[in-house]
């Protein structure tokens, strides 16, 4: 019953989708927030995202009546029905000029006329909320010394960050440009400048502080960057000498 929204919204299973199964369920609702609803900013998602936790039944009726939902929490096909209606409404709004056009006439003729698409990219069918999926991006963050976060797509996003920056084909030929040398910073030695009374909290405002200094430098360096190219084309104007006159 709810596989026309489903194939509208583009959702990676509609035909096997099962609204009596609980990791399904659970999956779709996750998916809906992340990709078309976004009540929540992303560092908010935590809770909602924590399929597995004893926790989230209460983190989905409390998600459910952010959103006013009329549906009981218990019932569903109803909850579904209403959260799949809330997603189209939305994807419309964020695409109504591409929509506009479109009548069912014109869209039964797309159908039959259009070549069937078979997909053969891997990682669109991949279940990125899978047991499975969470426990190979922390065993990958293991094998790079990175500490698993408790949501595991911010520890997929720290791994990308490492793997571009420390392990692409440029930094491995030339490590010493990319790989910084010498003796670490102390930073938990260093002078906080105040002191909250925690020393787990003065620590993790100094790491907030290093953290805000590495942004501002990176950020003056792509100022100077764009500095330098708007000089290498002002400051090196082209003379025709021929134009040029001597005395009167």
């Amino acid at each position: 019953m709810f596989r026309r929204k489903l194939l509208a919204l583009d959702y990676m299973n509609p035909d096997t989708f099962n609204v009596n199964d609980d990791k399904g369920f659970r999956d779709l609702i996750v998916w809906l927030e992340d990709q078309k609803i976004r009540h929540y900013k992303i560092e908010d998602r935590g809770e909602i995202k924590a399929i597995d936790s004893k926790d989230w039944p209460t983190a989905y009726k409390k998600y459910l009546g952010e959103l006013n939902c009329p549906a009981s929490p218990n019932e569903r096909a109803a909850v579904v029905d209403w959260l799949l209606g809330l997603s189209v409404r939305f994807e419309y709004g964020d695409n109504a000029e591409k929509y506009k056009s479109e009548t069912s006439d014109n869209v039964k003729n797309k159908h039959q006329a259009a070549p069937k698409v078979v997909n053969t990219n891997p990682l669109d069918a991949l279940d990125f909320q899978s047991a499975e999926f969470r426990d190979g991006v922390n065993n990958l963050a293991k094998q790079l010394n990175i500490t698993p976060h408790a949501d595991h797509l911010v520890t997929l996003k720290a791994v990308s960050k490492l793997i571009r920056t420390r392990l692409s084909a440029e930094a491995l030929q030339n490590p010493g440009e990319f790989v910084h040398q010498g003796k670490p910073y102390p930073i938990f030695e260093a002078d906080l400048g105040f002191d909250t009374g925690d020393y787990v909290l003065n620590n993790a405002g100094k790491a907030l502080r290093l953290m805000y200094i590495h942004d501002l430098r990176e950020l003056q360096t792509r100022i100077n960057e764009c500095i330098v190219s708007v000089q290498n084309i002002t400051a090196n104007p082209k003379t025709d000498t021929k134009l040029g006159k001597v005395g009167r």
